[in-house]
């Protein structure tokens, strides 16, 4: 089981939000009723339709009976009111010094904090460690968002723990769980088909055993090109990258471009290629995920599968706004991915390396 210690940003209440108990819901029936018009006069001037024939003192009684009343559209019944969503707990896989040379989950996390800040949403930090979460603290927030990966025990431990549950870039065990991610297997087909129509067919990968590891394997042992010493797991820090490309290069048969878990891991790639004398993308070429601010700058310019960190973390708050504000039914949303295409491999005719 994932552990993790609390880290407070502003000071809090340690006290649990009391429990406050909601308004029955107001019908448009009973607005009708109370003015003297049809249901359906009352639909219309409260779904702002601009062809309904009405007098404006009619439709300024509907307006007035409906907010007395604190009716809201069936649109609206989901979004909070402004005390909906108050207190939000960031439950992170890694450890501190684990996110902070990850420049991709930093920007999922400023992407959730940036948007609790608008609201006036305060957070907590909760960093993995080796002690479980304080299940009080959880309990006294809003809601709980989960960043990164988590096992199947650890998820129904929130789940438990938690008043409301969102998984950010991580698809969850249970389809009754909401999340937020980037379809990641999806980007590795792409980015292997782009590269093969460049002309790459022997093509390593290095890092995690994630969807994006099972859709190398599965794609490239369709294609019939699948060697698996041209296939290597471990740590996805620049060191890693460094370790993993080296094995990898010292092959009999070295591949023609690295596909690395993320970039960090290709900038230590980098640092392999050029300590063994070869080139990129001459000699090698290097294609990565996430496109953290640095892979524009690296020499060359590293190709990257841009992942929309910041917009999964601002996502992640808007689904838990939507379950704080009564939503019932689960959402499991995918956004895209992009290919951005540089200096490091080579490039579509269509586009120009950056």
């Amino acid at each position: 089981m994932h552990a993790y210690a609390g880290r407070r940003e502003h000071p809090v209440d340690r006290q649990p939000f009391a429990a406050v108990a909601s308004r029955p819901m107001v019908t448009l029936k009973e607005i009708a009723a109370t003015v003297g018009v049809s249901s359906a006069t009352v639909s219309r001037v409260l779904n702002y339709d601009t062809t309904l024939s009405i007098s404006n003192r009619k439709r300024q009684a509907i307006i007035e009976t409906a907010e007395k009343l604190n009716y809201a559209t069936p649109r609206n019944r989901h979004r909070p009111n402004a005390q909906g969503l108050t207190k939000l707990a960031l439950v992170h896989f890694l450890r501190p010094e684990q996110e902070l040379v990850d420049p991709y989950y930093v920007a999922l996390r400023l992407g959730i904090e940036s948007r609790c800040a608008a609201l006036k949403i305060e957070t907590v930090k909760v960093y993995h460690t080796d002690a479980k979460p304080d299940a009080a603290m959880l309990q006294s927030a809003s809601g709980v968002i989960a960043i990164g990966r988590h096992d199947e025990e650890e998820v129904e431990w929130l789940r438990t723990h938690a008043r409301q549950l969102v998984l950010a870039d991580f698809v969850p065990f249970d389809e009754q769980v909401d999340s937020v991610q980037a379809d990641l297997g999806y980007a590795m087909e792409k980015l292997l088909q782009s590269l093969a129509n460049l002309g790459y067919r022997r093509m390593a990968y290095i890092g995690w055993g994630d969807r994006r590891a099972q859709a190398f394997v599965q794609w490239m042992t369709k294609a019939g090109w699948f060697d698996d010493r041209m296939f290597r797991s471990g740590e996805n820090t620049e060191q890693g990258g460094y370790r993993l490309s080296l094995e990898i290069l010292k092959e009999k048969r070295p591949p023609e471009v690295i596909i690395t878990f993320n970039d960090s891991m290709a900038i230590g790639a980098y640092r392999a290629i050029n300590e063994m004398g070869l080139s990129i993308p001459g000699d090698v070429g290097v294609a990565s995920f996430n496109d953290i601010s640095v892979a524009q700058f690296l020499n060359p310019p590293l190709t990257t599968v841009r992942l929309p960190a910041e917009e999964i973390g601002e996502g992640a708050v808007e689904l838990l706004l939507e379950r704080v504000g009564g939503r019932e039914l689960a959402k499991q949303i995918t956004l895209a991915s992009t290919l951005v295409w540089r200096g490091s491999t080579k490039v579509p005719a269509a586009k120009t390396a950056q």
